[in-house]
């Protein structure tokens, strides 16, 4: 079903209800998401946008129930990710004539993704192109998330078009933020920071202070996924700002990869110590946990208590993975813990350290590695440990 947004400004993507694995099967996706794709008719007809390849016919589909493909005038790409820019092919076909609008550095990503001779026009912060009642003006947007990315404000309907930013991977009923439960909405939308925007957080808070200063009178966000902002639409942005900030909530969360279960054991005995302080605590099973939504609490949470047995004088798999993807969403303002069992070599801890030195997150207590199953003695030195940290928690918080 095609929707108009705003006056003249129509909303022709695509629901995705059954997809549940994202970015290469990497990212998980609990309920759908959606591809939005926007038809602005003018004077000038222009699409913002369009869909993933799988999805082109439902799209095209959508476009002729507005206007003749044809008479598309331009073809705006925000960013050439091919979730957003796989039906160019099949539409371009459709308006050979059509001018597509890219950033500097659209005008190499789009190419090296189709390889077709279209007619580009490349624009910076600031250009407008005047297509009737509206006005189409510009941002360059670049490592939100990719080097090519921009915005697209339609002056005059008053839509802010940013892509991927403001958005969630999130398939609703409905199609508006005022439409749709809240608590799920931000779930999301904080999921989709988390796990894709967090080490552009410095990017972002200064883009936001930027657009800002450009007094855009905008009236409804329209991100490239998830639902549309309408109603009051700056509150993603206030929480966006928040986000980038990354201010911890004084909370831990313990994660471990266990073979035989000691490494369990040392887990939850941990975990009983730091709550035993007053500290939230969540623990989570390495192998058994999403890791997507994992990374969520561990964006939200002051410190992070990692442990793993030793296998093949390393760490467990499972670890390593979970441990990989922390280092390259760059968290900051963390703190960390490592623990472990070990049967004949122990190096899990050494290996868990150096992955926190390259995350840039300082390990404040020497790591606790028991040999073989932990003695209820054992246990005992764990839940020590765990307040010990958790007295680190509450001075971090004091602090």
């Amino acid at each position: 079903m095609v929707v108009e947004i705003a006056k003249d400004v129509f909303w022709v993507g695509v629901t995705d209800w059954g997809i549940r694995r994202f970015h290469g099967f990497e990212l998980s996706v609990h309920q759908g998401t959606t591809y939005n794709s926007y038809l602005i008719r003018d004077e000038k007809t222009v699409l913002v946008d369009s869909v993933w390849g799988p999805h082109s016919n439902e799209f095209i589909a959508k476009v002729r129930e507005v206007v003749d493909p044809a008479k598309i005038d331009y073809v705006v790409c925000n960013h050439s990710e091919p979730d957003h820019s796989g039906s160019l092919p099949d539409i371009m076909r459709l308006c050979p004539n059509a001018t597509m609008i890219v950033s500097k550095n659209g005008l190499l990503s789009v190419p090296g993704h189709y390889h077709q001779n279209w007619k580009f026009k490349t624009v910076k912060t600031g250009e407008r192109l005047n297509i009737g009642r509206n006005e189409l003006q510009f941002i360059e947007a670049p490592m939100l998330h990719w080097p090519d990315s921009m915005f697209t404000f339609v002056s005059g309907a008053d839509v802010l078009m940013p892509n991927d930013a403001f958005g969630q991977h999130y398939a609703s009923a409905f199609l508006f933020n005022d439409l749709v439960d809240q608590e799920e909405l931000y779930r999301e939308a904080l999921k989709y920071y988390a796990n894709i925007l967090t080490p552009y957080s410095d990017k972002i808070i200064r883009k936001i202070e930027e657009v800002v200063a450009m007094n855009l009178p905008i009236k409804i966000i329209a991100p490239s996924h998830g639902v549309i902002w309408r109603k009051d639409p700056l509150q993603i942005v206030a929480k966006y700002l928040e986000w980038a900030r990354q201010k911890p909530e004084p909370t831990a969360v313990v994660v471990y990869a266990t073979m035989w279960n000691a490494t369990e054991r040392m887990a939850k005995a941990i975990a009983e110590g730091l709550i035993e302080e007053g500290v939230d605590t969540k623990v989570y099973h390495a192998a058994l946990a999403d890791g997507n939504d994992l990374m969520v609490e561990i964006f939200k949470s002051k410190l992070l208590v990692f442990g793993s047995s030793t296998h093949n004088n390393g760490i467990l798999p499972s670890m390593a993975k979970m441990l990989e993807e922390m280092r390259g969403l760059r968290f900051k303002n963390k703190i960390g813990a490592t623990f472990g069992s070990y049967g004949w070599s122990g190096e899990s801890i050494k290996e868990m350290e150096e992955v926190f030195k390259r995350a840039a997150i300082p390990v404040v207590r020497e790591g606790i590695r028991l040999k073989w199953q932990p003695t209820e003695d054992d246990l005992d030195k764990c839940r020590a440990y765990g307040r010990e940290l958790a007295a680190t928690v509450k001075a971090s918080k004091e602090g």
